[in-house]
């Protein structure tokens, strides 16, 4: 990833920042320049939980360049409380646990580093949810 870029997309990789239709309601993650329920384009910015439930999985033993040194990881789709889908690499947790329905929650962790003295790319992952205690 270009420095440019790393600093374009920090928010929605740091904290899930997304946008929120101001005419249907919807969560919009990615952000786009229009709203892909309703066509409109006027959104405003807001902050997603970071909370939600594995949709789907799949566990990577051939990673690609770069990420090698996670092999084997498990990618999941995550379905966010507030709808939208997201997809990401899971962690804290080994592949013969991941379950569909298991509650989730966003943490931020070391993605990728370009070269040996590069730029240390990180991001969301999403790891099993901690219970809070009551």
């Amino acid at each position: 990833m270009t420095i440019p870029r790393n600093w374009r997309t920090r928010q929605q990789r740091y904290s899930l920042k997304a946008e929120l239709c101001h005419v249907c309601g919807n969560h919009i993650f990615p952000p786009r320049d229009v709203c892909p329920h309703c066509a409109e384009q006027k959104q405003n910015w807001t902050n997603l939980s970071g909370r939600g439930e594995i949709y789907s999985f799949t566990t990577m033993y051939n990673a690609p360049t770069g990420f090698e040194e996670y092999a084997p990881y498990t990618m999941a789709l995550v379905k966010l409380a507030e709808g939208p889908m997201i997809t990401a690499q899971l962690t804290d947790l080994e592949p013969a646990e991941v379950k569909i329905g298991l509650p989730v929650e966003m943490v931020t962790r070391k993605l990728t580093q370009d070269g040996n003295e590069g730029q240390i790319l990180y991001g969301y992952k999403f790891r099993p949810l901690l219970r809070q205690a009551a």
